[in-house]
């Protein structure tokens, strides 16, 4: 359909400035936060109900035109990325806080709630919601379902598909369904998984459903300095050898360190090739207990430098370097690519010495940052797109550091989502059949295949194209990275 005529209809039901299509109207919803990938959208809506969101999907179902969801924005593996011949759906509008039930710790809110609103309105009945991405301030709920988002907090509390308990969706036909319930488990095939981290591809989340946790009496965060990355690697599993599943769990490298530093002046040590971060919640005895022993631990694999948070204050001035640490690459380069992959922590050593191997010969630096205790990687590239060239090798390199994830026994995603970014990576980590698979799921939810196309799941004949179909796993088919 002519975009005149899609306009037309839109305004049958929607108000003149919930519909845009002037090109100045259009640029802000171009990229989301990957943006070397643009994309001007044809049209951007914005609706304020669900049923108005029923009426743009009813007639996007019926005239075959694509649609693309967005949340904030802040997504970073161009998930969000619109479609050239399509409607950009931005759920923002949607975003109030529906019931916060104290008794039931739960919370159902619309998709356009920012995730630490969330938290900030559990506040005064002493709970919160635990998943915190670095971009909590900014990002949406319904994002953080469509990516399964997680966060410094992941490896204790979880990520997004662990603390939601129901979702209202739509279909592209324009019908809701109920998936999830109240319970701790419901009959039929688990949809609330699927539908997590489905990446705006199988349906449109207009109600989340979420789990609120009591907020802990005391949390306690011990920095720990080491000389060289093993070491920092092999006290991640010493923690975790010890039977500890601390509330968090991160690491940086120097040259993160120093641009966080000179950033925030968090109080790291200058001098360290990596600092360690490892947080304890829970009660003040637990905490105590805890913290004794992570210190003993952090001292035995040779950290160089042990200090431990005084008071709340202090704690969070720990936190807010490795929280600042994609702004804080933003003042040291004029542009980075942050990557996402996840490996087995056994590998943190080899996998970041195969990344500083990579960067040599690429020529272009690398802050390395990441999820210390889930094995989720966050290697920040530093680049110049003004300089020709910069940026094809910027993603040659990404593409190199994701192979070597999934070379490791990883995936190539952990929390980002695959989007746009990560789509021939995708050949590379699963088989032809397992492929067909995940169109099969598609079409049963999408049979036009209008929602959000050409993200996250590849088509067989582009894996054909890229020579990928029989890459996957096996060691011989990496001869340059490094082994494990």
């Amino acid at each position: 359909m002519l975009s005149k005529d899609l306009i037309n209809k839109l305004h049958d039901f929607l108000p003149a400035e919930a519909v845009l299509h002037e090109t100045e109207d259009l640029r802000p919803y171009e990229c989301d936060g990957l943006s070397a990938y643009r994309q001007t959208p044809m049209i951007v809506v914005l609706p304020q109900t669900e049923s108005q969101i029923i009426q743009v999907l009813q007639l996007c179902d019926a005239t075959k035109t694509p649609v693309v969801a967005r949340g904030a924005g802040t997504g970073l593996s161009g998930g969000a990325l619109p479609h050239a011949e399509g409607i950009l759906m931005s759920l923002a509008k949607l975003n109030r806080i529906l019931t916060l039930d104290p008794f039931a710790r739960t919370a159902r809110v619309q998709p356009g709630v920012r995730n630490l609103a969330i938290s900030d309105a559990a506040k005064p009945f002493g709970l919160y919601y635990a998943p915190d991405p670095s971009s909590q301030i900014a990002c949406s709920i319904g994002g953080n379902v469509a990516e399964n988002s997680g966060g410094v907090h992941c490896l204790k509390y979880g990520l997004t598909v662990h603390n939601i308990l129901k979702l209202r969706v739509l279909t592209i036909a324009g019908e809701i369904l109920e998936i999830g319930g109240d319970g701790l488990d419901s009959a039929g095939f688990d949809l609330l998984a699927l539908m997590t981290g489905s990446e705006g591809m199988l349906g449109i989340v207009t109600e989340i459903t979420v789990k609120l946790n009591p907020i802990p009496e005391k949390a306690q965060l011990v920095m720990a300095a080491f000389d060289n990355i093993e070491k920092a690697g092999n006290a991640v599993a010493n923690v975790i050898a010890a039977g500890i599943i601390p509330a968090g769990m991160e690491m940086m490298d120097k040259i993160t360190i120093h641009a966080v530093e000179a950033f925030l002046h968090a109080g790291y040590d200058m001098n360290a090739q990596a600092i360690l971060l490892c947080e304890s919640d829970g009660t003040s005895e637990e905490v105590a207990d805890e913290i004794t022993r992570i210190n003993a631990i952090m001292k035995a694999s040779g950290a160089t430098n042990i200090s431990t948070s005084r008071n709340e204050a202090e704690r969070l001035s720990f936190w807010a370097g490795r929280k600042a640490a994609f702004p804080a690459a933003g003042r040291v380069s004029p542009d980075y690519y942050c990557m996402d992959g996840t490996i087995p922590r056994k590998h943190l050593a080899q996998v970041l010495s195969g990344i500083e191997a990579l960067s040599e010969e690429y020529g272009l630096r690398c802050m390395n940052v990441f999820h210390a205790g889930d094995g989720n990687l966050h290697p920040l590239i530093l680049y110049d797109a003004n300089t020709p060239g910069e940026l094809e090798k910027t993603e040659e390199f990404g593409a190199k550091i994701l192979e070597m994830c999934i070379h490791a026994g990883g995936t190539i995603t952990g929390e980002h989502g695959v989007g746009m970014e990560k789509i021939n990576q995708m050949c590379t980590q699963f088989k032809s059949n397992e492929l067909e698979i995940f169109h099969g799921v598609k079409a049963a939810f999408d049979p036009q295949g209008l929602l959000n196309p050409g993200k996250a799941v590849p088509t067989l004949h582009r894996c054909a194209e890229l020579g990928a179909m029989h890459v996957h796993r096996g060691a011989e088919k990496f001869p340059d990275l490094p082994r494990f």
